[in-house]
């Protein structure tokens, strides 16, 4: 039986109704639209347990499983422990990395998978190691900048429902006066092999999300930079420069499924962003309009017909 069930949820399984005070006049900071309004939520403490036990205790990470019956968490200590929700009875705790424990996601079939400060991105399945991530087998190699994982994401594949994809953040261990790029890497989520790795530029990479179906992928900055890039090819759509203009904490696209699709209307997706400043701001894609087969066809035969009436004009008896 599986500890994590077959799928991952982020966020809680209830919230309350946010209470509104009220709204400031909208602003437009390089190409972004926010809209400052206050927001007031009422919270309920349920159950309280210490999920890590450094000396300087820090938990940096929390992860739902698909039914959030279960969750993961992670910190200073380097320990991954499993708790039953809600009694928060621990089921699981086992030594992950030598140090912090930077992010972490559940996947389908039990399988967890840690990144740390220790460079090292493990996947687990319960409390055994099943192996270790590479992401530069595939890709760039630097012999004297080391690198390390910031952030990983399981995600579907689109129009595949059996599919997997794992995505993972790296950026350099070290802050350097020249910063090198970062980069972005999507792995087969059954053998955990690589198979594509771009750079995601020079601003050092915060947080990740991936979208319900997997066609997006969200990147938030240390500058408070904010992009989205298609999974498949890891190319970039969207891209506001220092939209928060302080870390950005967190990314997460909006439900394409509910009231999500009357939400975004004519827009392909949206992103939600929010940072250290206190603000969270909502980035709309617009739909990437295609010209149908059938106009490009018809186009195609009208160039055709013109060229050769053309022809016909200007040497009388050509045909």
């Amino acid at each position: 039986e599986s500890y994590y069930g077959r799928g991952e949820k982020a966020g809680s399984k209830e919230q309350r109704p946010r209470q509104r005070k009220g709204a400031a006049p909208a602003e437009k900071k390089s190409g972004a639209e926010t809209h400052q309004e206050g927001v007031e939520l009422s919270v309920e403490n349920l159950q309280a347990v210490q999920t890590d036990f450094s000396p300087d205790p820090l938990q940096k990470v929390v992860c739902f499983n698909h039914d959030s019956t279960l969750l993961a968490t992670g910190g200073t200590d380097g320990y991954v422990r499993v708790w039953k929700v809600p009694s928060l009875e621990k089921v699981l705790e086992f030594k992950a990395h030598e140090g912090e424990i930077e992010d972490l996601a559940v996947g389908p079939e039990g399988k967890l998978v840690t990144v740390g400060w220790d460079l090292k991105a493990s996947v687990w399945q319960k409390d055994q190691l099943v192996t270790q991530l590479h992401w530069q087998e595939n890709g760039p190699t630097f012999s004297h900048t080391p690198y390390r994982y910031q952030a990983c994401r399981f995600g579907q594949v689109p129009d595949q429902p059996a599919g997997l994809r794992l995505f993972t953040v790296q950026i350099p261990h070290k802050r350097l006066r020249q910063p090198p790029p970062c980069y972005l890497t999507a792995w087969d989520g059954s053998t955990f092999l690589p198979l594509r790795t771009r750079s995601c530029g020079h601003e050092v990479i915060s947080c990740l999300s991936v979208s319900e179906s997997g066609t997006f992928l969200g990147l938030g900055t240390v500058t408070g930079s904010v992009a989205i890039y298609i999974a498949f090819s890891l190319q970039r759509l969207y891209y506001v420069k220092e939209a928060h203009g302080i870390v950005v904490t967190d990314v997460a696209f909006l439900p394409e499924k509910g009231r999500g699709p009357e939400l975004l209307g004519s827009h392909e997706t949206a992103l939600f962003s929010v940072a250290v400043d206190s603000r969270c701001q909502l980035h709309l894609l617009p739909s990437r309009r295609s010209v149908p087969v059938w106009l490009l066809l018809l186009l195609c035969v009208g160039l055709i017909v013109m060229t050769i009436l053309l022809l016909q004009s200007a040497f009388p008896g050509f045909l």
